[in-house]
């Protein structure tokens, strides 16, 4: 590479193909794949009797990224560090300062917003250096959730079951989702009732309305008897229109996006997954878009934001577009401005609002996919209502007097728009605006004070209050940036773990639930890490993590506080807690059969029954606990008939049996090694002519979906949800792009199995695992100090660190190197989050 050139490193291919369409040759803009550098995952990765010194490497899979990069490097290059603008990507930056060796060269930090040629251009022209404070959080954040999933887990596979993991965030989410359960199982339903009266009017409408209060005063109707004496109480008397109500009110249009709010917004009114959201704004952010005319870059400015900031520019743009498209009246006379109530919101982002107002969504609809163009939408009607009038409501309320000695009073409430204001945002880009606007509304019939109404219907409606809802992704993002746990980047990564690891899972009404093992999990970490899974003790960490970012305290001061304590505390349940308190074996009764003992249990799958114990004679039986039913309430009777599967449903035109029975993933049939899945059916009821139907329809699907067979290699070429793929075995492989599904050969087949062969390997043994986790574990125990460090000791280690941190981490030695790299194609535990 010339001398001239300068190099500018973003995080993503996507981001540095959009940048490059607005610089020139003088620039090359590349990517390094997020973080270049990491804990190894061998070993703790710190040393806490060396100020918590991390031990960082370069990751495996960065090595080439990091080789590709310092092709485009000589002495003279001016390298622009374009990672994100917040801890994460200041940290990214920082890391590959010593990664590719470029202390010194021309270092030069810029970060943007949005990426627009404008935007890009303004970085370029004001460069800052990396802001160590900003890095330290990140490190902190890091240090001490390793400290946490690498001490915790191998404790939780001695003491629960092994494979199960723990982390700072995730355990609290999952606390959240526990407790909420556990609220939801000691709900007792009360009773009431509603009253509603509908009138008949004179043009045959209907007036509905319903009961407010009595003798002037609200109550609750307890029971049936009580609603009935108000019935007849009713009958006795005339229903006049006693009083109309009419009063104007405005409403104001909500902020603009935030992480959280995008995110809850996204799931209510589109359907989309936390992790949905945050990959088509990623897409939208990034310009990953068809060529859309006279315009080239992102279209949203950076989604991960806990700000409710708009740039000058942005709020001059959007009135400029209510102007033109709305009137001067939708116009505001000043900006209106709103104020972040989120707990430590940390850098400042703009809130999430597109690039460009002028760039209407359904300008742009046809270089979208669908997906994209929904979320866009949202965000764009979000963002311009923010700079229009508040909307003005006429509401009326008609008060109807009722009863025997006239002590009811029945109520109707309606509200009709004087004027839309930034409601026409909303309504604007939707294909109806008029009935929009419509719907928004509910109109009251126009009557007259004092007229007597002719009763049409009296009804009552017996209810039970209903318990608190269960969580949502979005209502749980809700919950933990209101108790200040997370940040904008851990919100969905952290839903996605607890989902991953089976601790919490989703029903198909979208709701979040806690397994077993995430109920058992929580049990543990309340009962011996009470501080680990407590909403304001990691509330507040996030505030420490924010005094580092703000330069008020050291992350080394974090760490002290918080792991010398916590090492103990793990080292003493490693002796005092006993593996049989957290066995959830539930003995329900002995089999009248077999005269066995028959139990409830969790195990490594999920719950389920077992028939015997290891000490009988013969082998226990074992049958899944179906979805339906609680290992903690499942009956003797119950458990008994979960036995039955296997069963033979009958045979097949083959002679073949036909098995139904419960696995893993679910009931299912069987006819000898092929299955089926069954989605509504039952496996201990259904009958034959109902199996043959499934088989034969399911049959006909996987011949529709069946390209080519390779009978003799066992190999397929099929089309699944995602496309085509090769399965041989129980394995699938993708299909490498510009290769037709229909023209692959055998020998095509065969290499591109073995091309992705070579590139994913397989996994080592749990022995293996379990061998680097006792060595890691063992390491550790013993670098802990007895006693806490002097005082005096500490600050001058603190201000050691604060030297040394900011000169660039020296690569590790090529020993070391070897030895990590080993050790990361090993099972080690599951991932601290």
């Amino acid at each position: 590479m010339g001398n001239s050139k300068s190099l500018i490193i973003v995080e993503s291919p996507a981001k540095a193909r959009t940048i490059s369409k607005f610089l020139g040759s003088d620039y090359v803009v590349m990517a390094s794949m997020g973080h270049v550098r990491d804990l190894p995952k061998s070993k703790l990765g710190f040393d806490p009797e060396n100020n918590f010194k991390p031990d960082y490497l370069v990751t495996s899979d960065k090595k080439k990224i990091i080789s590709e990069l310092k092709k485009n490097i000589t002495k003279d290059t001016t390298i622009y560090l374009a990672a994100d603008e917040d801890r994460e990507g200041e940290a990214i930056a920082w890391h590959l300062i010593p990664s590719l060796k470029i202390e010194k060269n021309p270092i030069k930090r810029i970060v943007f917003h949005e990426i627009t040629k404008t935007a890009i251009e303004e970085a370029l022209k004001h460069p800052r250096e990396v802001n160590q404070d900003l890095v330290d959080a990140q490190q902190a954040r890091r240090v001490l959730d390793r400290a946490v999933g690498y001490e915790l887990s191998p404790l939780l596979w001695k003491k629960v079951r092994y494979g199960l993991s723990a982390g700072r965030v995730q355990s609290v989410a999952v606390r959240i989702i526990v407790d909420r359960q556990k609220e939801i199982d000691a709900f007792i339903p009360e009773e009431f009732w509603k009253i509603k009266a509908d009138f008949l009017l004179k043009d045959k409408e209907i007036l509905q309305t319903e009961l407010a209060k009595i003798f002037a005063k609200t109550f609750k109707i307890k029971n049936e008897e009580e609603a009935k004496n108000i019935e007849s109480s009713a009958h006795k008397g005339e229903f006049v229109l006693e009083k109309i109500e009419q009063k104007d009110s405005k409403k104001t249009p909500p902020p603009p996006f935030t992480t959280s709010t995008l995110q809850q917004d996204a799931s209510s009114k589109l359907g989309f997954s936390v992790k949905q959201t945050m990959v088509l704004a990623q897409q939208l952010y990034e310009g990953n878009i068809s060529n859309i005319p006279n315009h080239t870059g992102g279209l949203i400015t950076y989604m991960r934001t806990d700000s409710l900031n708009l740039s000058t520019l942005a709020i001059n743009d959007a009135n400029n577009l209510v102007k033109s498209d709305f009137g001067d009246e939708y116009c505001l006379k000043s900006p209106r401005v709103y104020k972040s109530k989120s707990k430590g919101a940390q850098e400042a982002h703009e809130a999430i609002r597109p690039v460009q107002m002028s760039l209407r969504p359904s300008a742009i609809r046809a270089y979208l996919d669908n997906n994209q163009y929904r979320l866009y939408a949202l965000i764009w009607k979000r963002t311009i209502a923010t700079q229009m009038a508040d909307a003005k409501m006429a509401n009326t309320t008609y008060k109807i007097q009722a009863g025997e000695k006239k002590e009811l009073e029945f109520v109707a409430k309606g509200q009709k728009i004087i004027f839309a204001g930034f409601i026409k945002a909303y309504a604007s880009e939707n294909e109806n605006p008029e009935e929009f606007l419509e719907a928004s509304q509910k109109f009251l019939p126009d009557l007259k004070l004092g007229l007597k109404l002719d009763l049409e219907d009296l009804k009552l409606e017996q209810n039970f209050t209903k318990p608190p809802a269960k969580y949502t992704e979005a209502s749980l993002v809700k919950k933990l940036e209101a108790e200040g746990i997370g940040r904008p980047s851990t919100y969905a990564p952290t839903i996605s773990t607890i989902q991953a690891r089976e601790y919490v899972v989703k029903t198909e009404d979208k709701k979040l639930v806690p397994t077993p093992t995430g109920v058992i999990v929580n049990s543990f970490l309340q009962d011996h890490f009470p501080d680990i899974v407590d909403l304001g003790f990691t509330a507040k960490i996030e505030e420490d993590f924010d005094k580092i970012a703000e330069g008020k305290i050291s992350w080394q001061e974090v760490m002290r506080g918080f792991y010398g304590d916590f090492k103990e505390n793990i080292i003493e349940k490693e002796k005092t807690v006993n593996k049989s308190d957290y066995l959830q074996i539930r003995v329900l009764g002995t089999d009248p059969k077999s005269k066995k003992e028959v139990s409830a249990r969790i195990g490594r799958f999920g719950p389920f029954v077992q028939n015997g114990t290891k000490d009988d004679e013969d082998k226990p039986a074992f049958a899944a606990i179906p979805k339906d039913k609680n290992i903690d309430t499942i009956t003797l009777e119950e458990a008994l008939g979960l036995f039955a599967l296997p069963r033979v449903v009958g045979l097949n035109e083959k002679n073949e049996d036909i098995k139904a029975n419960i696995g893993r993933f679910g009931p299912y049939l069987q006819v000898k090694t092929t299955y089926y899945s069954l989605k509504e059916d039952d496996p201990y009821t259904i009958e034959l002519p109902r199996a043959l139907e499934i088989i034969q329809f399911m049959d006909e699907e996987k011949a529709k979906a069946t390209i080519k067979v390779f009978e003799k290699e066992k190999i397929q070429v099929l089309i699944g949800r995602y496309g085509a793929y090769i399965k041989k075995g129980r394995k699938n492989y993708k299909i490498p792009k510009g290769m037709e599904a229909k023209d692959l050969e055998l020998e095509q087949c065969l290499e591109i199995i073995e091309n992705l062969e070579k590139k994913f390997p397989k996994k080592a043994s749990k022995a293996t695992a379990k061998k680097i986790i006792k060595t890691a574990t063992k390491t550790a125990t013993k670098k802990i100090a007895a006693k806490k460090s002097p005082a005096k000791k500490t600050s001058t280690a603190t201000k050691t660190a604060k030297t040394t941190a900011k000169k660039p981490v020296k690569k590790p030695v090529k020993k070391t190197t070897k030895t990590a790299t080993k050790a990361t194609t090993k099972k080690t535990p599951p991932k601290d989050k």
